[in-house]
């Protein structure tokens, strides 16, 4: 490269020195000034060009000899380019030399073609071989000094790009590294600081220092001064009932703050929509754009109150003629309460389906057993009532009431088969249809077995059969029984037990007032205390025990309380009584009048006894 710059300089001397000799030569030679005066009389504007190149030649002459200094700021324009400088000719004897590396891009590629003109700094004078060496890096800081002192003292601005977080805010490249503080990045507290580096900006120069290379910016200072522009033309050009477009700017749980241009409106979350609205953030983001109507202006206070559903007609006006009464209808589920469910028919109605309009059959405690938020379903309008927004819904309606057909599908006397759903204390239900549960009491069971508890004989889940007893269809009952199944054994019971009948059985029961005996399965006779024995008796508990099997006497029979009387006593007193006629058949010598007299006494105390027998 010195040979090179060396050999240009010697081709310029070489030059210089033909063109000193050629204009002596011509001077002092005055055949050549004749010649040329005479052609210049000859032609005026030919000469005037030849002084006139003549003096841009001098020109031009006495500029290569320009002298330079140290750190000025010249321009030039590219020459050469070769793989590690690029020459530049800045009208010095000799080019400027400008390394490489500073033309090459980040992607690797040399921004530099020869005939590009380029600022550079002159970095280094060499007097002895006339070389120069130039920068164009450090010509471009120094126009970036010089553009940073403008725009501090003149109140101007400058662009540069947030490269990386540092402490206390941001690195700043506006050509040369300034500092952002964090309190300086905008008009709020940034959350997401990072998501601010890499982006580009406009920024005040706070404060600098060439000689410590310290240069503080803002940007909220410019955001502040555009901030109060659009806030004065805002409030000049806002007014009530002015629809207007804002960008949301915070989102609350009760509402939106919107930029309305250099003034905040707040749309409150009942203004948002005529419907339901569980939080503004499921609506809105922060960044965009809406469109509100001002409901209301304090310009003292400067608030500003905001509106989005008074946009559209409150639904509510002509909702009578879009659902009328008995009109089935469509919506989803949007909340649940203890009583019920609401039910979104469009935006901004909503109505109610109480607990009781869900199920013609089943007894619903809570709507969640049936329904869940987000569902979607039919219903019929029962009611509406627009003066108090209020629309009453019932699901069931949809279908037909099964009560309504449910005598016709089962008449009484017909036999069902079904599974217990559950068991009480009282009976057991039995499902007949879906929502339909028939009761088998208690008592219809069984014809003779005494049941303590339902699930002593029956468990939930078990297939049973039962006979249709009564259908009330206001009350919606359904009784069942299952000892109908069967003929009633009391029925034929004096058939089977005649009055005077010997009996035998098993002791089931002692009580102070007598003992339980068991004739066959289900069916028991009562012994009462005054028929256990011809003595008389306080109590036969301890007398006989529980198991014991007793031969009795029928003494009397009462189908319709389904009791039958037996008598130890009574059969005792037959024994004795065939005695007595065994023994007066043997001894007919003997006094008829005593046997007569001992028959009629033994009778009237039999008569006594049963009478007596009758009063307990």
């Amino acid at each position: 490269m010195d040979e090179q710059q060396n050999q240009v300089t010697e081709e310029q001397q070489t030059d210089v020195t033909e063109q000193e000799e050629q204009t002596a030569s011509e001077t002092q030679n005055p055949e050549t000034d004749a010649m040329e005066n005479d052609e210049m009389d000859d032609d005026d504007m030919d000469m005037d060009e030849m002084m006139e190149d003549e003096e841009n030649f001098m020109a031009l002459y006495e500029e290569s000899f320009k002298r330079f200094e140290e750190g000025e700021v010249v321009t030039g324009k590219i020459i050469q380019i070769d793989k590690d400088y690029v020459l530049v000719d800045i009208g010095y004897k000799s080019e400027g030399l400008i390394p490489i590396r500073e033309f090459i891009e980040p992607d690797g590629t040399v921004a530099a073609e020869i005939g590009d003109e380029v600022e550079v700094m002159v970095e280094r004078l060499d007097s002895e071989d006339e070389g120069v060496m130039v920068s164009k890096e450090k010509a471009s800081k120094i126009k970036v000094w010089e553009e940073i002192k403008v725009a501090y003292e003149e109140e101007g601005i400058v662009e540069g790009t947030i490269t990386h977080r540092v402490k206390g805010g941001f690195s700043v490249d506006i050509g040369v590294p300034a500092f952002l503080p964090g309190s300086q990045v905008d008009l709020r507290p940034v959350r997401d600081l990072d998501s601010m580096v890499g982006k580009v900006f406009t920024f005040k120069v706070l404060k600098y220092n060439r000689k410590r290379s310290n240069i503080v910016l803002s940007r909220r200072v410019i955001l502040e001064k555009e901030r109060e522009e659009q806030r004065s033309s805002t409030l000049q050009n806002i007014h009530e009932g002015k629809v207007v477009e804002g960008v949301v700017k915070n989102i609350t749980e009760y509402g939106v703050f919107v930029d309305l241009g250099g003034i905040d409106g707040l749309l409150h979350i009942t203004d948002i929509s005529w419907g339901r609205v569980k939080h503004p953030s499921e609506l809105f983001g922060v960044g965009q754009t809406i469109t509100v109507k001002v409901l209301d202006l304090d310009l003292e206070r400067e608030r500003v109150s905001l509106g989005m559903k008074q946009l559209k007609e409150d639904p509510w006006t002509t909702a009578s003629d879009r659902y009328p009464v008995g009109e089935r209808v469509s919506g989803k589920v949007v909340s649940l309460t203890d009583y019920g469910a609401f039910v979104e028919l469009e935006e901004g109605i909503e109505g109610l389906i109480h607990v009781s309009e869900m199920s013609w059959t089943r007894k619903i405690r809570h709507p969640s057993k049936v329904v869940s938020v987000g569902d979607d379903l039919e219903a019929v309008v029962l009611d509406i009532k627009p003066s108090n927004r209020r629309v009453s819904l019932g699901m069931k309606q949809v279908a037909p009431n099964p009560w309504d057909v449910i005598g016709e599908k089962y008449p009484i006397g017909t036999t069902i088969e079904g599974r217990i759903k559950n068991i009480t204390d009282f009976g057991m239900f039995i499902g007949i249809d879906e929502g339909i549960d028939g009761l088998v009491h208690i008592s219809d069971i069984s014809w003779t077995k005494r049941i303590n508890h339902p699930g002593d004989v029956y468990k939930k889940g078990d297939e049973v059969r039962a006979i249709v007893l009564h259908i009330d269809r206001e009350n919606e009952r359904f009784s069942l029984g299952i000892k109908q199944l069967e003929p009633d054994p009391w029925e034929t019971i004096s058939e089977r037990y005649q009055v005077g009948t010997k009996v035998n059985g098993l002791i089931t029961s002692v009580t102070d007032f007598g003992i339980f005996v068991e004739l066959e399965e289900g069916i028991e006779g009562l012994v009462h205390v005054s028929e256990v024995a011809k003595e008389k008796v306080k109590t036969p508990v301890g007398q006989f025990n529980v198991g014991d099997t007793v031969e009795t006497v029928v003494v009397n029979i009462n189908p319709k309380e389904r009791r039958i009387g037996l008598s130890i006593k009574r059969l005792e007193e037959d024994e004795q009584e065939g005695y007595f006629n065994e023994y007066m058949a043997s001894n007919k010598p003997a006094s008829s009048a005593l046997g007569e007299a001992f028959q009629r006494a033994a009778k009237i105390q039999a008569q006594n006894d049963d009478n007596g027998e009758e009063e307990e």
